[in-house]
């Protein structure tokens, strides 16, 4: 199956000079969503990992699926101020600006192997956080699993000590 066939590009969006490429279309076609979650599963092995995180908020829908497929948890990496109970939080830098994610402090058990899901891989800094988020509440990253990486930008630099499946490179 070719995935580009079924990403929209929308330019300028959210602002003047980025491309944005989504992946809802993927999401809204049950055997294009399959085929991506058959491809995690052959990446990643379910007994490597014990828990999904999903990246606010196009991750969600990927770490949800490939949770389900491996009869595992799925949490949750939120912008700041989503999550009740008590969080850690980070402050990272994106492709346009700055943001804050956090991560509730009892989402995982220490020594949980994450295997964390995004739709992008862009700079890194949004990958790299949640990763340190991970670490810092006591679990082990087992891996990023993108549906699409922007290789220009070369984010893969900022995370190359985890294991990256990117499905759809641009």
């Amino acid at each position: 199956m070719n995935l580009r066939d079924k990403i929209d590009e929308y330019p300028d969006f959210p602002k003047k000079g980025i491309l944005f490429r989504d992946i809802s279309p993927i999401l809204k076609d049950p055997s294009s969503l399959s085929y991506v979650i058959d491809e995690f599963s052959r990446c990643f092995h379910p007994n490597d990992v014990d828990v999904l995180a999903g990246i606010e908020s196009r991750g969600f829908p990927l770490a949800c699926a490939l949770a389900m497929k491996y009869n595992k948890g799925m949490i949750m990496i939120r912008k700041q101020g989503k999550l009740p109970g008590q969080t850690k939080k980070l402050s990272y830098s994106i492709e346009y600006g700055k943001a804050i994610m956090e991560i509730q402090k009892r989402a995982i058990k220490k020594g949980q192997r994450v295997l964390i899901c995004d739709d992008l891989l862009a700079t890194g800094g949004t990958a790299k956080t949640a990763a340190n988020l991970i670490e810092k509440i006591g679990g082990k990253v087992a891996g990023f699993a993108f549906l699409i990486e922007l290789t220009n930008l070369d984010g893969i630099k900022k995370i190359s000590n985890y294991k990256c499946e990117s499905l759809v490179k641009y």
